[in-house]
Parts: C-alpha cells; structure tokens; sequence
C-alpha cells in the first residue's frame, strides 16, 4: 500500500510517499529516522500489526518549508531520507 502524507496549495503539491509493503522489508535497521535532520520520520504499528514509517502529523503540514534545506536548493545532490531507505519506499511529489 502507498501512504501519502503531505498537503496541496495554490504554490503546488507537497507530499511524502511511502511503500509500506516495502517499508515492512526494510533492511536499513530504519535509517530513515536518522536520515532526515528535522525528524520528521517515526515507525508506528499500522492497521494490520506491522511497523512502518510515517510522517509525523505536525510535519504534515509543512513539508515544503521543512524538506527545502535537503533539496538541491540546499546544497543536496539526493534527498537524505530517499538515499537511507534502501528498500525504496520513500518518494516526494516535489
């Protein structure tokens, strides 16, 4: 299943996805927590008892402020968060 966390407004879409079947696999001991320098990342137990990332409510709504110091803008060539989840469960819309 594909969780989508983010928003929409009049300067564009902002969301983060993730690949829960692949996040469930996850062979990266979740570096996505560590990865991602505004902790935005947390594992909680999902509707059918499996531990998968997700976007933490507060950073839902501020995914385009939060996310800009990782973009290339900010100096990254690739997004710290998409790089440690080797799986590849994570995308951004942006």
């Amino acid at each position: 299943m594909i969780a989508n966390y983010g928003y929409k407004d009049g300067s564009g879409e902002y969301y983060i996805s993730i690949d829960t079947d692949k996040c469930i696999d996850c062979t990266a001991a979740r570096a996505c927590l560590t990865a991602c320098p505004k902790n935005m990342f947390e594992i909680i137990t999902d509707d059918y008892d499996d531990e998968v990332a997700w976007v933490k409510k507060e950073s839902t709504r501020t995914l385009a402020y939060s996310c800009a110091e990782c973009k290339p803008a900010g100096g990254y060539t690739s997004l710290p968060c998409i790089t440690a989840c080797t799986p590849g469960a994570i995308k951004h819309s942006w």
